[in-house]
Order: C-alpha cells, then sequence, then structure tokens
C-alpha cells in the first residue's frame, strides 16, 4: 500500500513527528476509502478501524507545502536593479541627504526616502524639495547640484551586496540572460561601476535613466519594457521576467510591466511596501533559483 511514498523522506520533511503520523495516517484513510468506494471530503474517514477527519491531511499538507520548495512560474530571463541591490549606494545617499536637510533644521527619514527610491534623479528632485517644505529656499535643479558633488566622491567605493556575486555567476554559466535596469544615469553609473566590471560584463545589456526610451521613471513600466525589449528573440509572457527589486516604486514598475519580482528591502523599510512583491527576501543570499523553475545552485 503506498507504495509511492518514500516514507523516510517525507519523515525528513516534516520534522516533527507528529505531522509525519498525521501525514501517513491521512493517507492511508485516502487508501481504504477509494478501496471501499467511500468518498472523501470534509468528513471522517475509516483508518485501522478508527475515525480520523480530514484535518490529519490538512496539516501534514500545510507543514509539507512550508517545508517543500515552492515552484513559482518558470523564469526564463532576469532583470536586476542595481542601487541597494547589486550596489550598497543607497546609504551614500542617506548620508548626503541628511546633510542637506540639517542646513534647513529638518531631518530625514525612511517615509521620505521610500518615495524617492528607484525614480529618476529629477523626480526624486522635485519630490525631496516639495515633502521637506524647501520651496522657496532650494530648487529641484539645486538640490541635485549640491547632492551631486557629494555623491560623486563616494560613489567609486561602493561595494557588492552579499548574494550578487554568486547569484550572478550562477545565472551566466547556466545561459539565463540577465539585464540591468536603473534609475542612475550614464555619468553615475559609470562611478558606481568603475570596480564592478567584471560583474555588470555578464549582463547582456544595462537600461538606464537616462535612456530615450525611458519616458518615466518607476513606478512606471518603462524602463523594464525597454530593458525586456532588448533581450534576443521574443518573450510570449512577461511574468517569466523575473525582476530583483528594493525599492517599492521599482517593485510597482515591475508588476506594472507585469513581471514576477523578488524584492530585497532595507531592513529599516516599513513591511507595508512590500506586499506588491511576489517574494521578500532579506539578502540575495537567501534566494532558491529552484523557486523559480531555475537552475539549483551547486552544493
Amino acid at each position: 500500500m503506498n507504495r509511492g511514498f518514500n516514507w523516510a523522506s517525507v519523515f525528513s520533511l516534516c520534522g516533527d513527528p507528529s505531522y509525519f503520523w498525521c501525514f501517513r495516517r491521512a493517507v492511508a484513510g485516502r487508501h481504504i476509502a477509494r478501496s471501499s468506494g467511500v468518498r472523501l471530503g470534509s468528513c471522517s474517514s475509516l483508518v485501522e478501524g478508527r475515525a480520523h477527519t480530514g484535518g490529519d491531511l490538512a496539516m501534514a499538507n500545510s507543514h509539507l507545502a512550508a517545508a517543500l520548495p515552492r515552484v513559482r512560474v518558470p523564469i526564463t530571463h532576469v532583470i536586476f536593479d542595481m542601487d541597494g541591490l547589486l550596489l550598497d549606494t543607497e546609504p551614500f545617499y542617506t548620508v548626503v541627504q541628511e546633510k542637506i536637510l540639517a542646513r534647513f533644521g529638518k531631518t530625514f527619514d525612511w517615509s521620505l526616502k521610500a518615495k524617492m527610491m528607484g525614480r529618476k534623479a529629477t523626480e526624486s528632485a522635485q519630490i525631496f524639495v516639495k515633502e521637506c517644505g524647501l520651496e522657496g529656499l532650494l530648487t529641484p535643479e539645486g538640490f541635485l547640484e549640491e547632492r551631486e558633488g557629494m555623491l560623486q566622491d563616494l560613489f567609486p567605493s561602493c561595494q557588492l551586496l552579499p548574494g550578487v556575486k554568486r547569484l550572478v555567476n550562477h545565472l551566466h554559466s547556466n545561459g539565463i540572460p540577465m539585464g540591468v535596469a536603473t534609475g542612475s544615469h550614464k555619468r553615475h553609473f559609470a562611478l558606481k561601476t568603475q570596480n564592478h566590471g567584471e560583474i555588470f560584463a555578464l549582463m547582456h545589456h544595462v537600461v538606464m535613466g537616462d535612456d530615450p526610451e525611458v519616458k518615466k521613471g518607476k513606478p512606471s513600466p518603462d524602463i523594464f519594457l525597454a530593458a525586456a525589449k532588448r533581450f534576443e528573440g521574443t518573450i510570449d509572457d512577461p511574468s517569466k521576467i523575473l525582476v530583483f527589486e528594493d525599492a517599492p516604486t521599482g517593485v510597482a514598475a515591475a508588476k506594472n510591466a507585469g513581471m514576477s519580482v523578488v524584492m530585497v528591502p532595507d531592513a529599516q523599510l516599513d513591511v507595508s511596501h512590500q506586499r506588491e512583491a511576489d517574494q521578500v527576501l532579506t539578502s540575495l543570499s537567501d534566494f532558491n533559483p529552484s523557486e523559480w523553475g531555475l537552475p539549483p545552485f551547486e552544493c
């Protein structure tokens, strides 16, 4: 009976013996019911002369679902955001913007940062000036000019975030086409990536915020649609493109493009901004390719 089950493997996955026996009783109950013509529903079924409700199967299935890797839409292409996802540049923006606001006796917080992240520089500047009540004191252009001088000295020192090198190298070695979609313009991109050429050389293409095809910044889907078009061949289903993002506006942009999204947010970002993502991770190191139909990491 039930020869198709490797009970040792099931026991290992269940972990708790009580869950294992719930599952085994439930499977036995289904076998007996089929043999005797009894229809299984939410009512009890006979197992070894005793009554066991469908709760046995429900409890075991719930535990097994949590233990087994979840397979989502099989992914064929990957698009990465850059700032705060591949490169640890977001702290630079925070420090610089805190300094600028300090001149006006104001403080910079994460509710404002969440609104600015992932957008084009001009859009972020407008939000910054308006949200901070600086109209008449600082123009968006003045903000960008002041910020630029400080940022360009910091960008070359940025580091790769955890898990980036392993994931990018793994996807490349398995022939998964990858691209980058970043709100950064060309000058900033060059400063940020000057010490990480080996990673960005593995990308099929990079779409930047000042690209002619990107009419609007995130959360508009423009940048991801442009990135998708530049892969070779035709992608019949945009949900087969997996986007990695750290910013709420980036997640929204990818979803607006019909794509699947893994969010890797900063720990300080309010959890309310995570709702739209298909999966939320604390680090790229936690990503399991198998859950998305991608080749698994080698042990």
